[in-house]
C-alpha cells in the first residue's frame, strides 16, 4: 500500500499543463476546490469528472498512475462515508437501530462526500504529479511575496512546504525497506487483529524516526555548506513569467467556477 501512495511524486513528462506556471496551476487548483465545495447537485459533479478527465488527457500522465493513489485513501473513504450514512437523521428513514439511522438522504450525502473526497485528491494530486519541486517552490514564494509587507518568511515558508512534500516518497520507501528487513526477521505484519498489528508496527517507528533525523541533518549541513540563508539577497536562475498559456487557461478557470455556480 505504500507503493500505492503518490502524494508529492512528479511525474516527467512533456506536456502542455506541465509547462504552465506553477502559479497558475496553484491558483487553478484552489479554484477547483472551491468548486467542488460549492457544488451539491450530481450533474455539477459530472461537469467536474469530464473537465477533470479533460485536464488529466492532456497532462498525460496516466490514469492507472493517479488512480493508484486512492488505494492508501480506501479506510478514510469508508468511514466517511459511513459516518455520513448512519449518522444522518433524514426523513425517509430505512431502518433505525440503537443510535444508527439509515436514510435516503444519507446514502445521498454519503455518496456525495464519498465523490468530492475522491475529486479532491485526484485533482489536487495533478499539482505535484505536473510540477518539479523547484518551480513548486518558485510559485508558491512568488504568491506569497506580497505577504512581506506583513513580516512573513514567504522564502521559508514555500521552502518547508516543498521539502515536507518531497519528503513523503523518500520515507515511504524508508518505511518499506525497514518492514521488508523486519519481515525477514520473522515479523508479520498482515495476520492478527488490529491491536496486534498496531503492536508490530512500533519496531518500525524507531528507525523511522531515526533515520528521518538523519535525512533532516544532512539537509541542513548540505544547505549550510552551499551557503544557505534564507531568502534575504537570493537571486533565480529561472525567473517566472505568465505566458499567454497560462491567461487562457486561468480564464478557462473562471468559466469553470461559473459553471460550477450556474448548476
Amino acid at each position: 500500500m505504500l507503493r500505492d501512495i503518490t502524494i508529492g511524486q512528479y511525474y516527467p513528462v512533456k506536456s502542455c499543463i506541465h509547462s504552465l506556471d506553477p502559479r497558475t496551476k496553484i491558483i487553478l487548483v484552489f479554484m477547483y476546490i472551491v468548486a467542488i465545495f460549492l457544488i451539491d447537485t450530481f450533474v455539477g459533479y459530472g461537469v467536474i469528472v469530464g473537465v477533470l478527465a479533460v485536464v488529466i488527457k492532456l497532462s498525460k500522465v496516466p490514469l492507472k498512475f493517479i488512480l493508484k493513489g486512492l488505494k492508501s485513501i480506501v479506510f478514510i473513504l469508508a468511514f466517511t462515508m459511513a459516518l455520513n450514512m448512519f449518522l444522518v437523521n433524514g426523513e425517509t428513514v430505512i431502518f433505525r437501530f440503537w443510535i444508527f439511522t439509515l436514510s435516503v438522504e444519507g446514502i445521498i450525502l454519503a455518496v456525495k462526500m464519498g465523490i468530492r473526497l475522491i475529486l479532491l485528491i485526484v485533482g489536487s494530486s495533478l499539482l505535484t504529479l505536473t510540477t518539479s519541486p523547484i518551480r513548486l517552490t518558485d510559485g508558491i514564494e512568488s504568491l506569497l511575496n506580497p505577504l512581506k509587507v506583513i513580516k512573513v518568511p514567504a522564502h521559508e515558508i514555500a521552502m518547508m512546504m516543498s521539502i515536507a512534500l518531497r519528503f513523503i516518497p523518500i520515507l515511504l520507501e524508508e518505511t518499506d525497506k525497514i518492514m521488508k528487513a523486519q519481515t525477514a526477521r520473522g515479523a508479520d505484519f498482515e495476520t492478527g487483529s488490529i491491536v496486534k498489528r498496531a503492536k508490530a508496527m512500533v519496531p518500525i517507528l524507531i528507525p523511522l524516526f531515526v533515520s528521518a533525523f538523519m535525512r533532516a541533518e544532512d539537509l541542513a549541513m548540505a544547505m549550510e555548506a552551499r551557503c544557505y540563508r534564507g531568502g534575504e539577497g537570493r537571486t533565480k536562475l529561472n525567473n517566472l513569467k505568465f505566458h499567454q498559456a497560462d491567461f487562457i487557461a486561468l480564464a478557462l478557470g473562471v468559466i469553470f467556477i461559473g459553471l460550477c455556480v450556474y448548476t
